[in-house]
């Protein structure tokens, strides 16, 4: 084995070696001189007595741990296929709480910005090890340290059960930002300059850390990209668990729910999910939007929803960039098979369960809220308008009021909308939820996003991927994003085109109808 340094790096090794708290680890080197280590253990697998608990701190091992390839992904649901890249047997051994580093100066001096991603996956699925999540390129033309974690996603992370602390999977992603204070330095990056970035459910859950106490100190700037506005109350929570059990015939508590295999439960959230209109009068638009599982305002780990709290101040020494794509809800509609077959009388519902002007507790918007549409958007179809309504509901509106929650705190936040077009499918996206990912990771043909981009993607993807990461990096060295902080009366937001420019916030209308509505904590309803 090679010699480590005292600071707990082998510098210019083929298979370079760190010394971590819990022990050495050993990566694999590139031409570049850069370094990769996959796998890396941040907490113990939370299976046998440590299932449904909070993450506990990985044991220490004696020698060298290989870490080259990814972790076990944490159960999956079946959305996408996703439950397919996981074996069963490996699942339920439970070793899912891994974290990958891409450094591109594996040397403890280096002192190198670091980005953290938190992936999506509307809180269901997700795993660091997707194509489209590999860090290299991000790092090494960025010149910062990147790391990338699973965390526990669906009944396991997010599941209310009785005994167990809530929002699990958030616990899982302190743990890791707390190995990365305590060991990135040994990787070449700089744990007093951490940007956590998240998309979807991971900006969700980076807007929840935004506020936690728990996650006080851990990172000093944040990057949210489309952030759900679905957070639940402990109610709705519970009422959501009660039928997961009620699907395996046991009661949600942590003995019987832990007596079931983990690889059994992602179906249980599917078949809950899946009957979506039959629980719209406990659940409303929850039910609705088939969402079982969300971040819960549960008054311990997550004491109020993220707009309340950056309001009040909670972020306000974090630095903010969030924003959301243009058309955010397209690719939904697609996957549901909804695209050229929206009717009238779906829309009007959608408009009903959606629209502005419910209470402040999330409740549906009523058919003021379907008016306002109406009036305010009088030559769109009904498509376009079921389109307009959850793609604000669900994303665009909830991650502008979070940039002006943190503003009103006292801090700073900056915004921006992704409105160029995904070439793929014939062009039929538009700027669709998830088509900012391989513009930040520089991944323009890999995994999914390859189905968004087309097989051979346009220049003109490559160049405004370039500006985007460029944004993203400059942000976490501490030089900004590129474009000036959002004011609440001049509204100026970077919009990434065709032709990249600074200008007043384009969602003017719909910002102007969900001016009064407070996004909190979805209720239970009767």
């Amino acid at each position: 084995m090679t010699e480590l340094s005292a600071e707990g790096a082998v510098m210019g090794a083929d298979e370079p070696e760190v010394r971590t708290t819990a022990g050495v680890v050993r990566g694999a080197g590139e031409a570049s001189g850069s370094a990769v280590f996959k796998g890396v253990p941040f907490a113990e697998p939370p299976v046998g007595a440590l299932r449904f608990g909070a993450p506990v701190p990985v044991r220490s091992w004696d020698g060298v741990r290989k870490t080259v390839a990814y972790g076990t992904p944490p159960p999956q649901s079946a959305a996408f296929g996703m439950d397919a890249l996981v074996s069963g047997d490996a699942v339920d051994e439970g070793d899912w709480l891994t974290l990958n580093v891409w450094t591109p100066d594996p040397d403890p001096g280096a002192g190198l910005p670091v980005i953290v991603w938190m992936h999506g996956g509307a809180y269901v699925i997700g795993m660091s090890g997707l194509p489209e999540y590999d860090g290299g390129r991000l790092a090494r033309e960025g010149a910062v340290v990147v790391v990338t974690l699973n965390y526990r996603v669906g009944i396991e992370g997010f599941g209310h059960i009785e005994g167990a602390p809530a929002n699990r999977g958030l616990l899982d992603q302190v743990a890791a930002l707390e190995w990365v204070r305590d060991n990135i330095r040994a990787f070449g990056g700089d744990p007093g300059r951490v940007t956590v970035v998240g998309q979807s459910a991971g900006a969700g859950s980076l807007a929840a850390l935004l506020t936690m106490p728990r996650a006080a100190g851990l990172f000093g700037r944040a990057v949210a990209q489309s952030v759900p506005g679905t957070f639940f109350s402990p109610e709705l929570a519970a009422d959501i668990a009660r039928e997961f059990a009620a699907e395996l015939g046991v009661r949600p508590t942590v003995e019987e729910m832990g007596a079931v295999a983990p690889r059994r439960l992602p179906a249980v959230a599917d078949a809950v999910g899946a009957k979506g209109g039959a629980f719209a009068e406990r659940w409303g638009p929850t039910a609705h939007a088939l969402i079982p599982v969300a971040p819960v305002v549960d008054g311990d780990v997550l004491p109020a929803a993220p707009w309340e709290a950056l309001a009040s101040g909670a972020g306000r020494d974090v630095e903010l960039v969030a924003g959301h794509t243009r058309d955010e809800f397209r690719l939904m509609m697609l996957l549901r098979g909804l695209t050229g077959e929206v009717t009238e009388d779906q829309a009007a519902v959608a408009l009903r369960t959606f629209g502005p002007g419910g209470a402040a507790s999330g409740a549906a918007g009523g058919a003021a809220g379907g008016d306002a549409y109406r009036a305010a958007f009088p030559a769109a179809s009904a498509e376009e308008l079921y389109e307009l309504v959850q793609s604000d509901w669900l994303f665009r509106m909830p991650s502008l009021r979070l940039a002006e929650a943190q503003i009103a705190g006292g801090g700073r936040a900056h915004v921006y909308e992704l409105v160029w077009e995904a070439p793929g499918m014939g062009g039929m996206l538009g700027a669709c939820h998830g088509l900012d990912v391989p513009l930040v990771f520089g991944n323009l043909g890999e995994g999914l996003p390859a189905l968004l981009l087309g097989e051979e993607p346009p220049a003109e993807a490559e160049e405004l991927s370039r500006l985007v990461r460029a944004s993203w990096t400059g942000f976490a060295a501490g030089e900004g994003p590129g474009w000036s902080a959002y004011d609440v009366e001049q509204r100026s937001v970077r919009i990434f085109g065709a032709k990249p420019a600074v200008a007043p916030y384009p969602e003017e209308v719909s910002r102007g109808l969900w001016r009064e509505h407070v996004f909190g904590a979805l209720p239970l309803c009767g």
